[in-house]
């Protein structure tokens, strides 16, 4: 395989190529790493680049597995870590210019899983400022460039922008996001990546830099659903130091993956919703709706108990309240170089009552029956993930939000998966959401998977 070819194929046939001695971690790292070498000024995915220790670690990796002690299917696989991820002793910036000399104190969990399991970390990868943005641009650490228009800059989707950009140019084979309004969902749904966002509690939070506690996910962003599967089951599990973890055991997506949807009951984005996306995202969105139902799936009608508009909004509430909770400090100085654009966001926290943010947390309880009632009978909710493809960086509203669709799955505790479902007339990619209730993933991933297999669409690529 050329370095080329290596750069696009998917983690699960790497891994296959590797167990059967084919290829080694040397070789493959090298590909990732003579890619970002190309084309990593231009697309700026990665704010750190650990290029001379991962090369060594795959160099190890090799000797390791030629010796008869492989780890497991993915020792060797390069990871890309979003930069709010700590590994101790590296910098971990949040992408903020505050903390651009910030110091890990301690290793995340989920990174010590992938370290664990023999990955190589290539690096860290841009993100929003303290994570609180859906378009992906940072004014002080840059924007990454969305690889599918080399032209003009276009959104990568934030805030794992870096880790979007990384994937979907095939400077890495799969990476690491987390989502709390939609941060994973985005940047796949623009960069044309499967992305999941798991339920709180799925993934360990230890080490993660926190915008919303009540909100915030880690999640896998790659470039097939079956990476997907295989990455999540390895970040999901208990860790005793994060709680949430603990309350429910895992759940193993990997024996319904591949089981169809046929007699599965899925909803439509309810008809009032649909004039605000746009029409080719819409018909590319209704597309996949006949792909599931030819592949045997049934679907229905729902009324939901609020617009998707006003259950962002809600969402925002509680992103700014516990988000200004963290860095209020820092965004109320005004010496301090915050992005001009986060600034406001984190803002929306300021002055809020104890009273008003508690009421707002009970509101939400009641809200969570609520939807849940709607969808009773159902196995998930379908919807556009993004209402548009990826705009021009010139074109943002700053003060709007793209999160308008996926907001409302981390109120409700839900989890979602984006996956690519077409292309606009100038080659940009379209997405769909299959969300479902929480501690779910697995149904979202079949669901997905078997979409996916049937639509074809992960076969095509940016061109650098």
């Amino acid at each position: 395989m050329t370095h080329d070819e290596l750069a696009f194929a998917p983690v699960h046939s790497l891994a296959s190529e590797m167990a059967a001695g084919r290829l080694t971690s040397a070789k493959l790292t090298e590909a990732c790493l003579e890619r970002i070498r190309r084309h990593g000024e231009k697309l700026h995915a990665f704010v750190a680049l650990y290029a001379e220790e991962a090369f060594r670690a795959a160099r190890a990796a090799d000797e390791a597995i030629a010796s008869g002690h492989r780890i497991g299917p993915f020792h060797g696989i390069p990871v890309a870590l979003k930069d709010i991820i700590d590994l101790k002793g590296r910098i971990t910036t949040g992408g903020s210019k505050v903390w651009e000399k910030r110091v890990s104190p301690r290793t995340a969990t989920l990174a010590r899983k992938l370290i664990g399991a023999g990955m190589i970390v290539l690096g860290k990868t841009h993100s929003v400022e303290f994570a609180m943005g859906s378009f992906g641009t940072n004014t002080h650490m840059g924007t990454p460039w969305n690889p599918w228009d080399m032209k003009e800059l276009r959104a990568p989707g934030g805030s794992s922008s870096g880790t979007g950009v990384a994937v979907a140019a095939g400077l890495a084979p799969w990476g690491i996001g987390t989502d709390t309004g939609g941060s994973v969902r985005i940047p796949a749904s623009w960069c044309g990546l499967a992305g999941l966002k798991t339920t709180i509690g799925r993934i360990s939070v230890h080490g993660v830099l926190p915008l919303a506690h009540t909100l915030d996910t880690p999640g896998p962003m790659c470039r097939s659903v079956e990476d997907a599967a295989l990455l999540y089951n390895l970040l999901q599990g208990p860790d005793p130091l994060d709680p949430l973890t603990l309350r429910r055991p895992p759940d193993d997506p990997m024996p319904l993956l591949k089981r169809g949807v046929a007699g599965l009951v899925l909803a439509r984005l309810p008809a009032s919703e649909r004039g605000q996306v746009d029409a080719e995202v819409l018909a590319a969105y209704d597309a996949s709706l006949a792909v599931l139902e030819k592949l045997g799936a049934k679907l229905v009608d729902v009324k939901l108990p609020r617009s998707f508009a006003e259950l962002g909004a809600m969402a925002g509430r509680i992103i700014g309240c516990e988000g200004y909770s963290y860095v209020g400090t820092l965004t109320d100085d005004p010496a301090q170089p915050v992005d001009p654009h986060v600034r406001p966001r984190i803002g929306l926290g300021k002055g809020v009552s104890a009273r008003d943010y508690l009421l707002l947390l009970r509101e939400r309880e009641q809200l969570k029956r609520d939807w849940s009632k709607a969808l009773a009978g159902c196995d998930a909710l379908l919807a556009p993930t993004t209402l548009t493809a990826a705009p021009r960086v010139a074109d943002i509203d700053q003060s709007g939000t793209a999160a308008v669709i996926t907001r409302a799955i981390n109120l409700v505790d839900g989890c979602a998966l984006a996956v690519r479902n077409g292309f606009t007339r100038n080659g940009l990619p379209a997405s769909l959401q299959i969300a479902c209730r929480g501690y779910d993933e697995a149904t979202a991933l079949r669901i997905g998977w078997a979409y996916e297999q049937a639509a074809g669409w992960r076969e095509r690529h940016p061109t650098l």
